[in-house]
This record gives C-alpha cells, structure tokens and sequence, in this order.
C-alpha cells in the first residue's frame, strides 16, 4: 500500500464502518489477500488508509456485478502491483460500466456512507457541478434526497482531493464526454458493419460482451498515453536555479 504524508488513518473498526462492512468481514478478506496487511503503529495496532477503502468498494462493486469470490480473488490477483486509491478508483469506474447505468435516490447520510467520507456542502456542490449527484428543492446544504450516479460517486469523490480548481475539472469532463462519444461512434459505425447480417438479439449479445472488453482496452491506452504526456510535459520543464 502506498503512503503519504496525507494518508487517511483508519482503525479497522473505522475502515469497516466507512465501507459499510462488518470488521469480520475486513479481516476475512485480509486472510484471503484481497486486501494487502495494514501497517502496524505502536502496540501493534494496524492502520489501513484510502488504498484499503478504494480496495473494499472494487470488491463490493465486483460483487454487485455476481462475481463469486473465487472469481474476485482472481480479479484482484491479476491487478497490477503498487496501484493507489485513484487507480483503483478507475478500476471500479470500469468495472461499474458494465453493468446498467445505476441512479439512485439517497439521504444525505447514504450518500456519505456511500462515497466513503464526509461530505461538506462545498464537496456536494462540486460533485453535483461534475453531474455525479443531483439535488432536490433543500440545496445542497438542506436535508434533501440526492440522486446519485453510482458509476461515477467514487470516482467523483477522489477527484474532490486533487488539487485542480472546479473550472478545470469541468473542462476535462466537457473533453473526455466528446472524445468518448466520438470513439463510441467509430466503434459502433466499424461494429456495424460486422454484424450487418445478425438478428437484433445477437448484436445486443454481442455488445454486452464486447463493452468490458473495449473498455479496459481503452483504459489501458489512455493510461499509457497520458504518462507519456505527462514525461513529455515534465521533461520539459526547465529545473530551477540552484539557491546560492
């Protein structure tokens, strides 16, 4: 598990009750190593951080998908080493887009327990700003329900921590909702003409077992394109001048 000066420090009682899991259940995904140990502190109390929530809202989204734990722990085994809570983050975000869009409607107290955290009403007014929650006639601040886009709360929610003002954020939105429309386009227009000659039932067939498929695919290449980026951008930023 990664580390940092600003890592959340949970107890497992609190990790259990911020995940909305029993600590039984906490432990018994420790001895089954879909969890990584916590790091022990004086006396020997174990504190987990944001990786350990990021971890346990992946397996109770993979577990909303029907996957059996045997097929978890697989999952889980085949994830890359040294991931933090924002890559699992978009792990969860990918394995959320398989299945149906899911909107729920939720007091403000399930919307907390459900992102993981407390809420401020800066942090509901930014997640509605991303279009992750709406609210009703109270406001953000008022005791209304709020209708969440489940797919997107935690993602959402890890993005309340990166230091980009709110402006910027919505301009990445406005960028990657164009971009994904356009590939969804080119990709449905190439489909098209594999599948000109199937009944309706086998091309819905098809597209629900290509969509996990195409979305890892283009997760895996946005990643590797964005580092690269993100090398040349740094790259090119001139050192500055040693203090005399």
């Amino acid at each position: 598990m990664t580390s940092g000066t600003e890592e959340t420090t949970l107890t497992i009682d609190e990790l259990a009750a911020r995940a909305g899991v029993t600590v039984r259940t906490v432990r018994f995904y420790g001895t089954k190593g879909l969890l990584p140990p916590p790091v022990l502190g004086p006396r020997r109390v174990g504190h987990y951080g944001r990786d350990h929530l990021a971890r346990l809202a992946l397996i109770e989204e993979l577990q909303q998908q029907g996957m059996t734990l045997a097929a978890i722990e697989r999952y889980v085994q085949q994830l890359p080493p040294g991931l933090d809570a924002h890559d699992l983050a978009i792990h969860r975000a990918v394995v959320a887009s398989w299945a149906p869009d899911a909107v729920e409607t939720v007091s403000r107290v399930e919307l907390e327990r459900r992102a993981g955290r407390g809420l401020g009403d800066e942090d509901v007014e930014r997640l509605v700003a991303m279009g992750v929650v709406e609210t009703g006639d109270g406001g953000s601040g008022g005791s209304c329900d709020y209708r969440v886009d489940l797919g997107l709360l935690r993602l959402g929610v890890g993005l309340l921590d990166v230091p980009l003002s709110q402006e910027a954020i919505l301009a990445a939105r406005k960028v990657l909702i164009e971009h994904s429309r356009a590939v969804a386009h080119e990709l449905s227009q190439l489909f098209r003409g594999e599948v000109s000659e199937r009944a309706a039932q086998d091309v819905r067939s098809l597209s629900a077992s290509m969509q996990p498929v195409v979305v890892q695919a283009l997760l895996t290449t946005f990643q590797r394109s964005l580092r690269e980026e993100v090398r040349g951008w740094v790259d090119g930023i001139p050192d500055a001048p040693a203090s005399p």
